[in-house]
Order: C-alpha cells, then sequence, then structure tokens
C-alpha cells in the first residue's frame, strides 16, 4: 500500500498530521490551516492521496480517498459554493453566518474525488469511478443551479477540477457500457454553465457527436424546454450530432478554436447519412481562406456536389482543381475519371483523367492503382459506345477489358466492382462463359449480400438460355432478401417469365411488384425514414412497370389493360419516350398505322436516341410506304449506332437489303440476318 500502509483505521489524527508535514510542500498545508483554523481529518486524507496518486501508487490512493466520508461532508461543502455565490453578487451583512468550510478545503475535497475516480478508472472499475465523479456534478450543481458565475473559483483549482470531472464523466460512462448515463451526462456537460474553456468545451462537442454517430443506438431526443420556442431541437442522433459538428465548424470560422480536420470528416459521413451534401458543401463554402487549401476545398465541394446529385458543379470545380499545370491530385485525377468516365460526352476526358493519375502513383500504391485501371476501363467502355466505326468500338472495347484484367490481377480478385464491370462488359461483348465466372466470383466475394451480385447471375445465365437455374438463382436471393427490397429480382423474375412464354405468371409478379411499391410510396409520404431519393427512384422504378406490364398486355391483345397501364405511366410523367413507343405498338397491333407512326415520332422527339422507336418507326415506313429505303435504312443505322447489340435492328436492316434484291445487298442481309441470330441466341431476358 505504499507510504500509508500503516494508516489502519484506527490510526490517530495526530500521527496523520505529522506524516503530512514530512510528506508535503509545507506551505500548502499552512494556507489549509490559514483559511480555516483547523485541518480537519477529511482535508489531511485528500492531500495525502493526492501524493499517492501523483507517485502511482494507485491502490493506496483509493485506500486513503476511501477514508474520507463524503456523505457527512457533503452538506458543508455545498453551503460554502453557495455562500460565495452569494458574496460575489452582494456582501453580506455582519450578522451573515460564516461558511463552515473555506473555497480552498471544498476544492482539496472535490479534487480528491475527481482523483478518487480517476483511481478507480485506472482499476477498471468504470461503473464506479463514473458515481462517484459523479457525485462532484451534483454538488456544484445543487449548490448553483443557475450556473457558475464567471472567474469562480479562480483563487483554487476548483475550477480546473470541475472541467477535467465534466470532461471524464461521460468517458465514464462509456467503457462501462452505460449509453444512455453517457448521453444524459454529454448534454449536462453542454448545456450546464460549467465555465469550461473554449478548447475543453470543443472536445466534449466533438466526442459527443462521434458517439451520437458510431455507438449503434438511438439515443432519446433532448429535452430542452429551457431553450425558445423558436430553436432548433433534434429528433435523432444524426440531427443532434450534425448541429454540434456544425457548431464546431462556425467556431473555426470564428477563430475560437483551432481548425481540425477531423470535424469535416465526421460531418461529411453524417450528412450523407442524411442525404444533404448540399447543406455540407455550404458549410465548407463558409470556411474562412487559410483554414483549409483551396486544393482541399475545392476536392471536398466536388464530392458534395457528385454526391448531391450535382455533376456539372462538381465537374467545373474539378476542372479548376486539376487545370493547373503539375496538379498531380490522386484523389481529385480519380474522382474526375469516375464522373467523366461514365457520360458518353465526355468519357475521353475521363480516360486521360485515369491515366494521370496512374502515371501520378509511380507504384507507390497497389489498391490506388487497381482502381485507375477499374476507371480507366470504364471509361474505356463508356467511351466505345460512341465509337463511329466497328473497328473503333472492338478497339475500345478491348482496352476496356484489358484495364478491367489488369485492375483485377491488383486487386487479387477481391474488388466487387471490378469483377462486376468485368462479368458486365464480357457480357455485352457475349462472351458468357467468362461473364460467368467474373459474376459467380463476384457472388462469392460478396456473399450474396448485394442485390446487384444476383442480378447480374441471373442475366448471364439467361442469355445462356439456363432459365431453370436463373429462376432457382432468383428464388434464393429472394429468400435472403426483405421485402422491400426485393423490387429488381421480382423486376427480373417477371422478364423471366416472358422470355419463357409464362405471361400470365410473369403479370402475377408485376401485381405483386406494384403492391410492393404501392406501400413504399405511402410509407415515404407518411413521413417514414427513407433517403431523399429513394422516393424518385421509386416512381421512375413504377413507371418502368408500368410500361413492361403494358407490353405484356400488347402481347396478350388486352387492349383496354394496356391502356390502363398507360395511363398510369402518364400520372408519374407527362413526357416518356418509352410510353409513346408502347402506344404506338398499340395503334399498330389495332391497324391504327398513321397514328402509330406518329406515336413513334412523339418518342424520337423526347429521345432521338431512343432504339426501339427508331426500329419500330422504320418497320412502319416500310409498310406504308411513304419515304425511300435510305430513309429506312438511316433509321436502323442510328439504332445500331445506339445500340450494335440489338437483334431487332439488324433483322430489320437484313430485310431491307433483301429488298434491294442486288448481289452485294443479298450478301450483307444474310450477314445481318446471321448476326441478328447469333444476338437473339445469346440476349439476357433481363
Amino acid at each position: 500500500m505504499g507510504g500509508v500502509a500503516f494508516l489502519l483505521p484506527g490510526e490517530t489524527k495526530g500521527a496523520l498530521f505529522f506524516l503530512l508535514f514530512l510528506l508535503l510542500n509545507i506551505e500548502e498545508v499552512e494556507l489549509s490551516l490559514r483559511e480555516s483554523s483547523s485541518l480537519n481529518y477529511e482535508e489531511a486524507r485528500a492531500l495525502l492521496g493526492r501524493i499517492e496518486y501523483q507517485k502511482g501508487n494507485i491502490e493506496a490512493a483509493l485506500h486513503v480517498f476511501g477514508g474520507i466520508d463524503i456523505a457527512a461532508i457533503t452538506p458543508k461543502m455545498k453551503l460554502t459554493l453557495s455562500t460565495r455565490r452569494v458574496e460575489r453578487h452582494k456582501r453580506r451583512s455582519r450578522d451573515y453566518a460564516h461558511p463552515q468550510m473555506s473555497i480552498h478545503a471544498v476544492s482539496l475535497l472535490l479534487e480528491a474525488i475527481f482523483l478518487k475516480a480517476k483511481s478507480l478508472q485506472h482499476l477498471k472499475r468504470f461503473r464506479e469511478a463514473a458515481q462517484t465523479c459523479k457525485v462532484i456534478l451534483d454538488i456544484v450543481e445543487s449548490s448553483i443551479p443557475q450556473g457558475l458565475p464567471e472567474n469562480f473559483g479562480a483563487d483554487c483549482k476548483l475550477n480546473e477540477t470541475l472541467n477535467k470531472a465534466v470532461e471524464l464523466l461521460p468517458e465514464l460512462w462509456k467503457c462501462s457500457d452505460s449509453a444512455r448515463e453517457a448521453i444524459l451526462s454529454y448534454r449536462r456537460a453542454l448545456l450546464y454553465q460549467w465555465n469550461l474553456d473554449a478548447e475543453t468545451t470543443a472536445r466534449i462537442q466533438k466526442q459527443f457527436a462521434i458517439f451520437l454517430l458510431y455507438f449503434g443506438g438511438e439515443a432519446m431526443p433532448p429535452n430542452l424546454r429551457s431553450q425558445m420556442d423558436t430553436s432548433f431541437v433534434p429528433i435523432n442522433n444524426i440531427e443532434e450530432a450534425i448541429l454540434l459538428l456544425m457548431i464546431l465548424l462556425r467556431k473555426i470560422s470564428l477563430k475560437r478554436i483551432e481548425w481540425d480536420p477531423s470535424i469535416l470528416d465526421h460531418l461529411s459521413f453524417a450528412l450523407s447519412l442524411s442525404g444533404d451534401l448540399r447543406a455540407l458543401a455550404n458549410q465548407i463554402e463558409e470556411q474562412l481562406p487559410g483554414v483549409i487549401t483551396r486544393k482541399e476545398r475545392y476536392h471536398y465541394l466536388a464530392l458534395c456536389y457528385y454526391g448531391a446529385g450535382e455533376d456539372l458543379a462538381a465537374l467545373n470545380l474539378l476542372r479548376k482543381l486539376l487545370s493547373v499545370e503539375g496538379t498531380s491530385c490522386v484523389p481529385a485525377l480519380l474522382m474526375a475519371s469516375r464522373i467523366f468516365g461514365d457520360k458518353p460526352n465526355l468519357a475521353e476526358e475521363g480516360i486521360n483523367f485515369a491515366r494521370r493519375a496512374l502515371e501520378s502513383l509511380d507504384d507507390k500504391c497497389c489498391e490506388l492503382e487497381g482502381t485507375g485501371n477499374y476507371l480507366l476501363g470504364v471509361a474505356h467502355s463508356t467511351h466505345s459506345k460512341s465509337a463511329v466505326s466497328d473497328f473503333e468500338k472492338v478497339a475500345r472495347q478491348s482496352e476496356a477489358l484489358q484495364a478491367l484484367k489488369r485492375a483485377a490481377n491488383i486487386t487479387s480478385m477481391k474488388d466487387p466492382n471490378i469483377l462486376y464491370y468485368l462479368s458486365l462488359q464480357n457480357s455485352e461483348l457475349r462472351k458468357l462463359e467468362a461473364a460467368l465466372y467474373y459474376a459467380k466470383s463476384l457472388l462469392k466475394l460478396e456473399g450474396g449480400s448485394n442485390i446487384k451480385g444476383w442480378l447480374l447471375l441471373v442475366c448471364v445465365l439467361s442469355a445462356q438460355k439456363r432459365f431453370e437455374d436463373s429462376e432457382t438463382i432468383l428464388d434464393a436471393a429472394l429468400d435472403q432478401t426483405g421485402k422491400w427490397d426485393q423490387g429488381e429480382l421480382l423486376h427480373a423474375k417477371a422478364k423471366l417469365q416472358t422470355a419463357q412464354g409464362h405471361l400470365k405468371g410473369a403479370v402475377d409478379t408485376y401485381t405483386q411488384l406494384l403492391g410492393i411499391l404501392h406501400v413504399q410510396s405511402k410509407s415515404f409520404s407518411s413521413g417514414k425514414k427513407l433517403y431523399k431519393d429513394r422516393g424518385c427512384f421509386s416512381r421512375s422504378f413504377e413507371q418502368e412497370i408500368w410500361h413492361d406490364l403494358a407490353y405484356l398486355y400488347l402481347s396478350l391483345s388486352r387492349w383496354q389493360d394496356a391502356e390502363i397501364c398507360l395511363s398510369k405511366s402518364k400520372a408519374i410523367g407527362s413526357f416518356s419516350a418509352v410510353r409513346n413507343h408502347a402506344t404506338g405498338v398499340l395503334y399498330e397491333r389495332k391497324g391504327l398505322l398513321k397514328e402509330a407512326l406518329e406515336a413513334f415520332w412523339s418518342a424520337l422527339d423526347i429521345d432521338p436516341d431512343h432504339a426501339p422507336s427508331l426500329i419500330s418507326a422504320a418497320g412502319m415506313l416500310r409498310q406504308l410506304g411513304s419515304q425511300s429505303d435510305a430513309v429506312v435504312k438511316t433509321l436502323l443505322m442510328n439504332a445500331l449506332r445506339v445500340d450494335r447489340m440489338n437483334s431487332s435492328a439488324w433483322y430489320n436492316l437484313g430485310l431491307v437489303l433483301k429488298a434491294e434484291n442486288t448481289p452485294s445487298s443479298l450478301e450483307e442481309a444474310a450477314e445481318c440476318f446471321q448476326a441478328a441470330a447469333i444476338l437473339e441466341d445469346s440476349a439476357p431476358a433481363c
């Protein structure tokens, strides 16, 4: 037990005081004796316990502190604190009773309680430590309910001890797995006037925000009755964390605290969860120059705008950031490649940015090298869609595959995004065995946790006409998926049923799917928690389902049901090339050829590159005989420019060439029919 091993419960006060004079700086003892006519037993133990704690004798210190009767001295400390508060605002008359304890003694005893809590923390007795530390706050708060006056206890260590105790208490509750008590302690620390310095307050706010974001439970909303009616009251963890982090950013802007980049990281995560990255962009824009560099500002803002769906703003910021000669910010280059590479008209820039990123790496990071090659492959694949000639298209597709394979080798086939695009790219090129290999690898890697992996495997199997296997995979995916996430799986199932001629079963599946979407839309409108884009996605997805169901009813010659489906689609969105095309097919089936052609032209007015409308318009012109074969051929060539793998376009082009009845045209027609047959045989059902 160290230097106090002989201080058993029966030791005399005289021996204790004598030991103090031997061990302590005599000035401190004299100060206690000067402020109160005597050094009492509890104060002596407080001083001895501090010595043992400072020496590292934790158990000895705890033994000494355990001899202090906290319950007995609490009323005296409260009286002293409340009297001290009154004296600071109003000098009392001569008959005012002098407090029984000096403010120095109160400070000494509160420090002893704090060190006792720290000793218990060292011994990993966290709950006891928290309960001990809480006593300090209870004593002060009950003595001075309105909060501590400015500079209260500045003439002793009282304020320093309070700062430490206020910051320590929530940490102790967290260590004891008492989330509710930790949250209450954080709020108590921030709502009561403890005279905390700016840095301590900022640390508490930051730690509280982090705890709210990551502790894994839902905190009860704060009770802010003392706030004004117009004050914002957060209703959940994320809102409260965002509020705290925004307060910290404002303090940084006002130069009250130092810049801490982790605050922006946590706020980014919180606003990403809430789906409001535009608000994060506003916070970054408010930061004064010098807080973050211009390069960081552009990069952060580009990420925000991209996440908020404002791609054009993100692209402009990245262009500014990367336009400086010699700029080699790899994350920004990769991000630029990702955004540019997804857009056919900008894919060439995406390729250049990916190459710049790879050149800047100098073989320093395998993960980034894999990402760079992956984005290069995606950009090449997108760029191939705008190729004019077949030779150019094949060359770009070959470069895309090579880059994706390099990425897969670098990442040892452990990156799901790379495997997904490798399978997709091979599937589009009708290399179905390779596509199947990568799709299976993806599903195994993700353990079936991602719906995209299931859907990709189903599509590849359906392209191989292995419908029974496809349905087995779909049923397994549906068994492992929650009701609200089954939409795309049910959509694929309906398409599989349609491809096999099980039209009534497909109608039932579409009906089930629409029922789920209806419940989702009701829940969204009633205020259930969904991401901001979930509602918009559901509406566009619902419109797609109505279109598919309309085509299905057309194949069953159920005109009225098809018209109802198209009216449902129109209620969702006025302009739709697909709906106009379906309307044209309806007119065609009814024998209204001119009306059908008008509907196809209307579809092309909305989307000039809508391949089904280009093909249908060409077929209608051939039937009506109102245009030359050159116009029909142009429409079909445009359809193939948009979708090179469209078997219907090749077949109809073959019919046009066959009708020309020349040796060269007949040879070309045979090639078109052969291409149509191959593509039809390997076309996926979904």
